[in-house]
């Protein structure tokens, strides 16, 4: 007799295609990053569950979104990534972008949110090219605030 209390997860990639503004997006290792796929350094590749570029998939359902960049699983928790200058002009943009994922998540994407990191933040800014926020600014505080401070590369044990 099976435990009713038993959690199951499903894995990522079954969460990508369960979520119909993605389903075709899924890609092995982080090769939806691209050209970023280098702003992105894990311990044990073999600990990567795959990759979704996320604006890609969804710009034609929402063409004048601030819409995320990407979303990827490695050692069963998935990281969301969007690579964007960090200058203090653009802060106010990836913040919408990061309000427009957890929307996303929360109403068109529930079991990828049921997936997201919990050994730390899920939502990660990576830098296109330098850090040009001064932090004495309103808007640095306001990325400190959202817990996005921008990265030159995200770094997983």
């Amino acid at each position: 007799m099976k435990n009713k209390n038993a959690k199951h997860t499903i894995s990522f990639r079954q969460a990508v295609e369960a979520t119909p503004d993605i389903e075709t997006g899924y890609k092995t290792g982080l090769t939806a990053l691209g050209a970023y796929s280098n702003r992105v350094i894990v311990f044990d590749k073999t600990k990567l569950q795959g990759s979704v570029d996320i604006d890609r998939c969804t710009t034609t359902k929402y063409p004048d979104a601030n819409r995320w960049d990407y979303a990827f699983a490695y050692k069963s928790e998935v990281f969301f990534v969007e690579v964007h200058s960090a200058n203090t002009n653009e802060v106010k943009t990836v913040l919408k972008k990061l309000q427009w994922l957890k929307d996303w998540l929360h109403s068109q994407a529930p079991e990828i949110n049921k997936l997201k990191a919990k050994s730390r933040n899920p939502f990660v800014w990576v830098q296109s090219k330098n850090f040009q926020i001064p932090k004495n600014t309103p808007q640095y505080f306001a990325a400190v605030n959202s817990g996005l401070i921008p990265i030159r590369k995200l770094e997983l044990n």
